[in-house]
């Protein structure tokens, strides 16, 4: 039976209206996405079937383009579909921060560092630039590397300080293993800029390590 032929109070669309987001299944909301299922089954039973499959919802979007678009009702246009409600969850973090009245909020701050990297197969190196009130100017990727490790260069942080004008910075940086405890490369590449900046007067607010969908802050842990 085709969704629309549900009874309004089971069809996911008209129950996230009149009861809100929260009450939908995972399977209800990816539903909302896909749209329509193939031949023959509903959106709500290739959702399910995707869950199956998949195991949840953060490994059906996290999951290859070409394995994913495989499975039978899943084409290019639900794929973008997919992949742009990644995004826009992203960019909702981004623009939390960027609307934050006074202070960087440090919770804003790593759920959208954990939505941006946790999932990344290689290492990212990124710079958070704010203002004199701490406020975010720019967020930037400046390096990507290998599984292992990425070259992370000092002069170039500094050239992209003085393209923002910025007075304060936000390192952070992805670990693919999972693991969120600082290597020793970590802690050089730390001080490293740390010292350049503060030739400049600009100051390390913090290094935040993401790994395993967990953050750990270098200013928490005493190591600025």
């Amino acid at each position: 039976m085709a969704i629309h032929d549900w009874p309004r109070t089971e069809r996911p669309r008209e129950r996230l209206i009149e009861l809100g987001e929260e009450v939908l299944s995972d399977a209800e909301l990816l539903a909302l996405f896909l749209g329509s299922g193939p031949a023959g089954r509903s959106a709500v039973d290739l959702a399910r079937h995707l869950l199956t499959k998949f195991g949840s919802l953060r490994e059906i979007l996290n999951c290859d383009r070409r394995r994913l678009m495989q499975i039978a009702g899943v084409g290019p246009a639900r794929y973008a579909l997919l992949r742009a409600a990644v995004e826009m969850g992203r960019r909702y973090h981004l623009d939390a921060m960027r609307s934050s009245p006074n202070l960087i909020s440090p919770k804003s701050t790593r759920d959208f560092l954990l939505a941006k990297l946790r999932d990344r197969p290689y290492e990212i190196f990124c710079c958070l630039y704010l203002d004199a009130r701490y406020r975010l100017i720019a967020f930037e990727e400046l390096f990507r590397g290998t599984v292992n490790s990425a070259a992370v260069h000092p002069r170039e942080v500094i050239r992209q300080v003085l393209t923002h004008n910025a007075t304060a910075v936000i390192l952070a940086h992805n670990h693919p293993s999972g693991s969120t405890e600082p290597s020793s490369e970590d802690e050089v590449i730390t001080k490293q800029i740390k010292d350049a900046l503060s030739l400049l007067g600009v100051s390390l607010v913090d290094h935040i390590i993401i790994g395993g969908g967990q953050c750990v802050s270098f200013l928490e842990r005493g190591m600025l």
